[in-house]
């Protein structure tokens, strides 16, 4: 299958191994793919702002740069919602070229479960792992179950981590609260995001994680950005990352189960 890799912005600016661990993963399991070196943002900061307007174009480039693949992939909870939930905000209705596009996106945990169909990694990460779920993975893609609707939903990402050999997933307090992050918001409300994200470090390091992960590199920029200030012993990898074997820049002050 020919499948087109979408890349955010900050992931193609700060975070390039992510975009790297992500084509790893595809080719690993048989994908063939491609990067449409034309692709720009998907618009969602100037959405977020209200700048609708602004965002419309970034829409309709995107639906006509990625219709020609079988299938959209990105390693992005928040970016992938933008276009499958949002868009059609943006573009004309009954748009046949987007509804098209729309079927076919995928976040990559929800790719690799329900495309794909993966069931086993050859992969080995001997730590203890805090997971993040981003809100738009989990409010808008339903990648997992929300506490506030009190509801049983097979979590897309556990499920891809419990794969993984030597791998503790640690129990947090609050497992789905918001980091504040939020794009824009982060500036707009600068002192009430790094309060929620302190709030989450805190949850993280009460439990001993050694490794927060997630599936939206935003959220982990967010949180690592405090823990570096602060020089918490802990680091943040995307949830790529850690299904293609990369090893963790853990601070000193912790150290591998497997060292214990």
């Amino acid at each position: 299958m020919r499948v087109g890799l979408f890349i955010p912005c900050y992931i193609d600016q700060f975070f390039p191994d992510v975009g790297l661990a992500t084509v790893e993963l595809l080719e690993q399991f048989g994908c063939e793919v491609h990067f449409p070196e034309e692709q720009t943002c998907c618009g969602q900061p100037m959405a977020n702002t209200g700048c609708w307007q602004d965002a419309a174009p970034l829409a309709r480039r995107f639906v006509t740069l990625f219709q020609p693949y079988d299938f959209i992939v990105c390693p992005s909870g928040s970016c992938v919602a933008m276009v499958t939930h949002h868009y059609e905000t943006l573009l004309p209705e009954q748009d046949a070229a987007y509804e098209e596009v729309k079927s076919k996106t995928f976040e990559l945990t929800q790719f690799l479960l329900d495309v794909l169909h993966v069931d086993r990694l050859d992969v080995r990460f001997p730590y203890r792992v805090g997971l993040h779920q981003s809100c738009h993975g989990l409010r808008d893609l339903r990648l997992g179950g929300c506490s506030e609707r009190m509801e049983v939903r097979v979590n897309k990402a556990k499920t891809l981590l419990d794969m993984v050999d030597g791998i503790e997933i640690v129990p947090l307090q609050r497992v789905d609260e918001c980091c504040g992050f939020g794009g824009t918001f982060a500036v707009s409300e600068e002192a009430v995001s790094c309060m929620m994200g302190n709030d989450r470090v805190r949850d993280h390091e009460q439990a001993g994680v050694q490794v927060i992960t997630a599936g939206d590199m935003s959220c982990l920029m967010h949180l690592d950005g405090l823990m570096r200030r602060q020089q918490k012993p802990m680091t943040v990898m995307h949830i790529a990352q850690i299904l293609a074997g990369r090893t963790p820049a853990i601070p000193s002050a912790t150290v591998s189960r497997s060292e214990m």
